[in-house]
């Protein structure tokens, strides 16, 4: 199973993911350069990812601690997303994000 992850640069990568592990942990392991600086906490905004539009509908909601820490990131938009809030699973396998301003 996998991710596909955009860095800031606009290159694609293709990421080995693990179930289970957050999607934070999936780039982090896949060598892409993220700032996360709470380790997953959900405690800042600096694992922002824009989630691809056709994936969208197939994560689950954020919940209200997500929502607020989105509300301190830096062009948060509809597709915005913590990577440390989404936990992978096989119905995400092929997942498509990229990179937000602020979390490198």
């Amino acid at each position: 199973m996998h991710i596909f992850c955009t860095d800031m640069e606009g290159k694609e990568h293709k990421l080995q993911a693990t179930e289970e592990w957050s999607v934070m942990e999936i780039i982090r392991e896949g060598g892409i350069p993220i700032l996360a600086q709470c380790g997953g906490s959900c405690a800042c905004a600096t694992c922002h990812v824009y989630v691809d539009p056709a994936w969208k509908d197939k994560l689950p909601e954020p919940n209200e601690e997500e929502i607020g820490m989105l509300d301190g990131a830096f062009e948060v938009n509809e597709n915005s997303r913590l990577a440390c809030q989404m936990i992978f699973n096989e119905k995400l396998n092929g997942l498509k994000i990229k990179l937000a301003p602020g979390s490198v």
